[in-house]
């Protein structure tokens, strides 16, 4: 596990400092890897490499090159069948002088091409140098689990595992405006977009090839598809479980202390069930507030001690929930307005204390069916008998309906195409908010049009599969992923989600959609896999992930801070503040829950005080070394 950057540039005639360059750059993903740095460069190539062990490997430091020096890589992630893939190799003829995964991908790349990704089971980010062809291929895992950004310039192309080794080496900095109108629809800001405009992100599961003062050539070598078919409750509970356990241990390969994030619910419950079957002394780690309806810790708690596993829990206040908040989005890159970002930031903080490699459920909701919104096929059923041209009629009718009419948005949403209302699991502001909300308001940047095509992709589905594709190709990466690497890599914690692997995605891809919300519950199918492996008191709890009060707290403990920092911000050629205030003050009075709306702009305006403002600095002690560096 890793950060790394890498530039390829047309050589000597540049006519830059790229050793230095790269250097700096690096330094600012130090708690990426705060165990061991490596640098290599060449005519054309400068590779750099912060590394936090994981596994002993013998003469395995990066980059790491490969034939007689021939390629080089530089690689972050982990390749849980690279045991069995060395096998296969060495069959082949292949030999190898270390113990690491990162050789085996080099000989796969050898023997395998462009189609070694496909090869790949684990989570990864890699770029592989070939000095004889002169050329630089990359990949990105299936799933997105593991970052990659680029930046073409006139005369190189960045690669790096944040965007912030990016911004130190950029010259000017631009925002993206067509980004920031679809983070305030998604809360996130959607890929391959970041917030700066030329820098990007390569996507999940796509492969990259470059030469030096060429263009990039991009190869989606992976796509999610949803395939039901229809089988019997025995058959699909042995399926997954079998996927499930072997999932789990391969997670678990590693040479340092592992642990594993343990919440009330039964996505986490699984994995650290199964984890103990392995490790029947695997620390466990949870995190809450001290508010009512806010706090499964004592869940966690009782969960653990049926398990017979240590268990440790910490409880975030208010004043350092505000106080963390700036250093958490500068690890951000981009800003996500996702409330559960800070406890997570914490609870990684928490487990560093005890391990290098926790475990975590990422991935279970979108799989298997978890989320309560899946359920609204179901819910609207009866508008299915309703002829188009008349849920039409309906619906221009219902919209002059005030808003606070009981019924009004169950009418609204019966009588709208999933395709039209529904962008993924969280919706903040609508066109019309953002109209207000915006002072640069484009039509033209529709949020719905962004993801139309995975509509497209997904024509033929029905409507929970359908809801299921979108939140893979977009929250899952945009969201769950960015926060989980952001926060765990924060505190140089490796997270491993053995929920998201290519095994499981196999098992639960042929789910049919009546397996997953049935008896007025999501995940039924899980649930019913989950019976004999986790306590019986997760087993059907209502799921509340890392709830957080923020709507308890923006009435009283977080009100004057919040106004401050709109006041303070410099962000008026961009929101318009009389807006916001206006949101908070509805809120603050209890005739609308903003609560996410004024989330979704106090981080956008944090995110503008940390990286275009520069108005914070940070100075952080990398774990486990004396190593500090300014954040600036």
């Amino acid at each position: 596990m890793c950060g790394f950057v890498g530039i390829l540039h047309t050589g000597s005639k540049a006519n830059v400092d790229w050793a230095t360059a790269i250097k700096q750059a690096n330094l600012k993903i130090d708690h990426r890897g705060p165990d061991e740095t490596g640098y290599y460069s060449d005519e054309y190539v400068n590779l750099a490499f912060s590394r936090l062990s994981i596994i002993d490997v013998e003469n395995g430091q990066q980059p790491l090159s490969y034939d007689n020096e021939r390629y080089w890589i530089i690689f972050n992630g982990e390749i849980y069948n690279y045991l069995e893939l060395k096998a296969e190799l060495t069959e082949e003829g292949y030999h190898f002088e270390t113990t690491s995964d990162t050789e085996v991908i080099l000989a796969a790349y050898q023997n395998w091409g462009d189609q070694t990704p496909n090869k790949l089971r684990g989570m990864f980010s890699f770029l592989i140098w070939d000095k004889q062809k002169k050329s630089l291929f990359g990949a990105r895992d299936p799933f997105g689990i593991k970052p990659l950004y680029y930046y073409p310039s006139n005369n190189a192309i960045l690669f790096a595992s944040e965007k912030k080794s990016i911004l130190e080496v950029m010259k000017q900095k631009e925002l993206n405006l067509e980004a920031l109108q679809h983070y305030f629809t998604y809360q996130y800001v959607p890929e391959p977009m970041s917030m700066i405009k030329d820098i990007k992100k390569v996507v999940p599961g796509t492969h990259v090839q470059v030469r030096p003062g060429k263009e990039i050539n991009f190869h989606k070598y992976w796509i999610p598809k949803l395939s039901p078919v229809p089988k019997e409750e025995n058959r699909l509970i042995g399926d997954i479980q079998e996927a499930l356990f072997d999932s789990v241990k391969v997670h678990m390969r590693s040479d340092v202390p592992l642990g594993s994030f343990l919440s009330g619910g039964i996505d986490s419950t699984i994995v650290v069930s199964i984890a103990k079957e392995f490790n029947p002394n695997i620390n466990t780690f949870s995190v809450g507030f001290d508010v009512n309806g806010y706090n499964e810790m004592d869940v966690a708690a009782e969960t653990a001690e049926k398990l017979n596993l240590p268990h440790h829990k910490y409880n975030v206040t208010p004043n350092e929930f505000m106080s963390a908040l700036p250093k958490i989005v500068w690890h951000l890159d981009d800003p996500l307005a996702d409330p559960s970002v800070v406890p997570l930031y914490f609870l990684a903080k928490e487990a560093r204390k005890k391990v290098k490699v926790v475990l975590s459920g990422e991935g279970a909701d979108e799989l298997f069916g978890g989320y309560n919104i899946y359920r609204e096929p179901l819910a609207l059923k009866p508008f299915s008998y309703i002829p188009k041209g008349m849920k039409r009629s309906i619906r221009s009718v219902v919209k002059n309906i005030p808003s606070h009419i009981k019924g009004r948005n169950y009418l609204l949403r019966g009588c709208t195409p999933l395709e039209e209302r529904y962008c993924g699991n969280a919706k903040i502001f609508s066109e019309e908010e953002k109209f207000h909300l915006l002072t640069g308001y484009q039509n033209s940047y529709d949020s719905l049009e962004l993801i139309r095509h995975y509509y497209e992709d997904a024509a033929e589905l029905a409507a929970i599969e359908k809801m299921q594709y979108i939140d893979i190709q977009t929250w899952l990466k945009g969201d769950i992923l960015l926060k989980a690497d952001k926060m765990t890599m924060a505190n140089s914690l490796e997270l491993r989600v053995p929920f998201l692997d290519k095994e499981i995605f196999k098992v639960a891809s042929s789910i049919p959609g009546d397996w997953k919300t049935r008896n007025q519950t999501t995940k039924y199918i899980l649930r019913k896999a989950a019976e004999t492996i986790i306590p019986e008191h997760v087993l059907n709890r209502k799921k509340l992930g890392f709830p957080v009060p923020l709507r308890n707290w923006l009435k009283d403990e977080m009100y004057d801070w919040t106004i401050k920092l709109i006041k303070e911000s410099e962000t008026e050629y961009l929101l318009d503040k009389s807006y916001a205030f206006k949101l908070l003050e509805e809120h603050v009075q209890g005739k609308h829950d903003n609560s996410r709306k004024i989330w979704s702009i106090i981080i956008f305006m944090m995110w503008h005080q940390v990286f275009i403002e520069d108005k914070y600095s940070f100075t952080n002690t990398v774990h486990g070394t004396n190593k500090e560096y300014s954040i600036v």
